[in-house]
C-alpha cells in the first residue's frame, strides 16, 4: 500500500497521519511542493493526502504550483483515488472541482467545536454531533456539487464534505500533534489577533493530551473510512 501527500510548507506534515498509515503497513512519499511540483503515478498510489498551508488557492500569480496541483488533485477524484483534503487541502479539491473558495466571515484559530451533520447513508460518513476540534484557516469554500455537507460550526457554515465514496476535504485538523500545534503557532502568531474565534497562544498550547487524542483518533476513523473495501 501506498500514500502520498502534498505538503505546502514545512512546519505543516502529516502529524498524526503518518504513525497510522505506517502501522497499517503503508509506504509514505510525498511531493513538497515548495521546492518542486513533481506528482506521482496515480495508479501506484492507494490514497492522496493534500495537507494545509498558509496561502490561499487563489493566489495561482504567486504559487503558479497551484494549477498543476488542482489539475492533479482533479484528475486523481476523477479516477477513483481516495483523497482526503485538510484545510488548504480541503480548498483545493473543492476549487478543483469548480466550487468558490474566498474569505470566511470570521477567522477561526484555536479550538472550537464542529457539530457533524448526521446522515443515515451508510456511504457518508457521520462526525460526532459535537466535538471540539482545532482550527486555523481564514478562507472557507461553497459545497462542490454533488457533495454531501459532513460538518459546521457557529464561525463557518461548511465545515466538512464528502465527494462520491471516497473523497472528504475537512476545513480543520484531526491530525494536529502537541508538536505539529506549536509549529503552526511558532510560525504564524501574527495571526492571533483577538477575536470572536481566534483564541491566544496560551489557549491554544494548553489543550490536554486526551483533546489531541480525541480528535487523533477521529483522524483515524477518517482514514479507516477512506481504505475501506466495501465501500
Amino acid at each position: 500500500m501506498h500514500a502520498h501527500y502534498l505538503q505546502h510548507v514545512p512546519f505543516e506534515g502529516l502529524g498524526s497521519i503518518e504513525p497510522w498509515l505506517k502501522a497499517a503497513g503503508h509506504e509514505i512519499t510525498n511531493t513538497r511542493l515548495f521546492e518542486s511540483a513533481e506528482f506521482p503515478d496515480l495508479k501506484k498510489i492507494d490514497l492522496l493526502v493534500i495537507m494545509g498551508g498558509p496561502m490561499s488557492v487563489n493566489d495561482e500569480n504567486t504559487f503558479p504550483w497551484l494549477v498543476s496541483e488542482k489539475q492533479f488533485i482533479c484528475k486523481a477524484i476523477n479516477s477513483g483515488n481516495p483523497v482526503l483534503g485538510i484545510c488548504l487541502g480541503a480548498q483545493l479539491i473543492a476549487s478543483a472541482m469548480d466550487a468558490r473558495v474566498y474569505r470566511n466571515s470570521e477567522k477561526e484559530i484555536g479550538w472550537f467545536p464542529i457539530e457533524g451533520v448526521a446522515s443515515t447513508d451508510r456511504s457518508i460518513f457521520n462526525f460526532p454531533p459535537s466535538m471540539k476540534v482545532f482550527h486555523w484557516h481564514g478562507e472557507t469554500f461553497d459545497l462542490p456539487s454533488g457533495a454531501a455537507h459532513l460538518a459546521k460550526s457557529d464561525g463557518c457554515e461548511n465545515q466538512a464534505f464528502q465527494i462520491g465514496k471516497s473523497v472528504i476535504g475537512l476545513q480543520f485538523h484531526l491530525e494536529t500533534t502537541p508538536k505539529a500545534a506549536w509549529e503552526i503557532v511558532s510560525h504564524c502568531r501574527k495571526e492571533l489577533v483577538p477575536s470572536k474565534y481566534i483564541q491566544t497562544e496560551e489557549e491554544i498550547l494548553s489543550a490536554t493530551p486526551e483533546r489531541y487524542k480525541s480528535i487523533n483518533q477521529l483522524m483515524g476513523s477518517v482514514l479507516s473510512f477512506l481504505l475501506r473495501k466495501d465501500g
